[in-house]
């Protein structure tokens, strides 16, 4: 009965690390950007004209969720702005890119 209880004592103290060499733990994963945040760097990157930078953010996510993270920045900070100014949308707009209202 006493060999029972020792060859569990065995068992058990190998499960816990007894008599075996430490194993490296795997790095912890990083978790990928998302789109939002892939735009948001890439147009930080774009605007301090650092080309490292925009490269980097771009490889994030695929040309098409960048393109509509870049139009939803553009959105949401168009709008930040008209609001700030007292502004509409789309004179902030036209203000910014220095195009004339024709109308």
């Amino acid at each position: 009965m006493t060999g029972i209880f020792g060859a569990l004592r065995k068992a058990l103290s190998a499960g816990r690390g007894g008599g075996r060499t430490a194993v490296a733990r795997p790095e912890p994963v990083r978790r990928q950007p998302n789109l939002f945040e892939a735009a948001a760097v890439f147009v930080a990157a774009s605007a301090e004209d650092d080309e490292e930078r925009m490269d980097e953010a771009s490889g994030w996510v695929s040309p098409e969720q960048l393109s509509f993270g870049v139009g939803e920045l553009a959105c949401r900070a168009l709008i930040a702005l008209a609001r700030e100014r007292g502004e509409s949308p789309q004179t902030v707009a036209r203000d910014l890119l220095g195009v004339t209202a024709d109308r």
